[in-house]
């Protein structure tokens, strides 16, 4: 039986419309699949420990946060691994951060491992763990606040520019960048900074169970190597994620067997067509440790305020 031009042409539509349709859903699964990746990590609750990286400056960072408080509700985490490569950042960055990780300590157990450096707020990411496992050759430490700003009057006189102000107290702005900063903007200043540092050392002091004589002495803003920093009680001990898991198994009875799980913050600036490239280049599990990168390439690392950075001289 012969089939004439119009039929032909409806089944070709017809198989257009199956096509585009079977596509259509197998992409809005793999999209589901990301999505869930991006809110916290793999798992089909499938119990695991959760691992949470650390990594680069850190900030205040509500995503990182609100996935923090997922991990503590979610029943299928058994516990959590900070892994923190990082040399610092903003004191409020670290300091929520050490709060969001004390809270999620109440429900699971923490356990940090240092990876190149944990620095600064680094290691103030580190204390809020309840178990330290470093390197040998970690660089840790450096428990100090900076405030840094750069004094360019000269170099405007030198090209014959003047900076004009009107500002409402002599204390406004201060220090600036424009003119020599007086005694009153030092002294302000000066304040400001060991209000924080005191903070910093009251940390450290609590969590690693020293006097406050002590907690000075290793905490006057020098770095340490893990061996240096296991030795001054800064760090507990030696080892990797391998550590990190035994210590785990023989403190909390987590199954030393059970996969280790990546979970990422839902970062927004990934939007639906990141979600989708990811979902199609990669398979799902790999899709994990892909978004982690993005992830960190969309955090803002505007440094304002006071910082517990650690950046060694150029």
């Amino acid at each position: 039986m012969s089939l004439d031009a119009d039929t032909l042409a409806d089944r070709r539509r017809l198989k257009r419309r199956l096509f585009l349709w079977r596509a259509g859903a197998v992409i809005a699964v793999l999209v589901a699949v990301v999505v869930v990746l991006a809110e916290g990590g793999l798992s089909f609750n499938r119990t695991h420990i959760a691992r949470v990286t650390i990594g680069g400056v850190i900030v205040d960072d509500r995503y990182q946060q609100d996935m923090l408080e997922r991990i503590g509700e979610d029943d299928s985490v058994k516990a959590v691994i900070l892994s923190i490569d990082s040399p610092g950042g903003t004191t409020t960055g670290a300091e929520a951060l050490y709060e969001s990780v004390r809270d999620l300590s109440e429900k699971k157990p923490v356990v940090a491992v240092l990876g190149t450096v944990a620095a600064s707020g680094g290691y103030i990411a580190a204390i809020s763990a309840d178990h330290i496992v470093a390197r040998g050759n970690t660089i840790t430490g450096s428990i100090g606040v900076l405030f840094q700003w750069t004094q360019l009057e000269d170099l405007l006189d030198n090209i014959g520019v003047q900076m004009r102000e009107v500002k409402s107290s002599p204390l406004k702005a201060e220090p600036s960048p424009f003119h020599k900063a007086d005694p009153r903007s030092i002294k302000v200043t000066q304040e400001l900074i060991d209000s924080s540092y005191a903070w910093f050392l009251r940390l450290v002091a609590e969590r690693r169970k020293m006097d406050e004589a002590t907690a000075r002495r290793v905490g006057d803003g020098r770095i340490y190597t893990g061996w240096q920093a296991v030795e001054n009680g800064l760090v507990d001990e030696l080892g990797g994620e391998e550590a990190a898991i035994a210590w785990l198994a023989e403190t909390h009875d987590v199954d030393e067997d059970l996969p280790v799980t990546d979970w990422v913050p839902a970062y927004p600036e990934l939007g639906f067509a990141g979600f989708v490239g990811q979902a199609l280049g990669e398979a799902t599990v790999v899709a994990a440790d892909g978004l982690t990168g993005k992830t960190q390439q969309t955090k803002r690392l505007t440094l304002d305020g006071l910082t517990s950075l650690w950046q060694p001289d150029r």
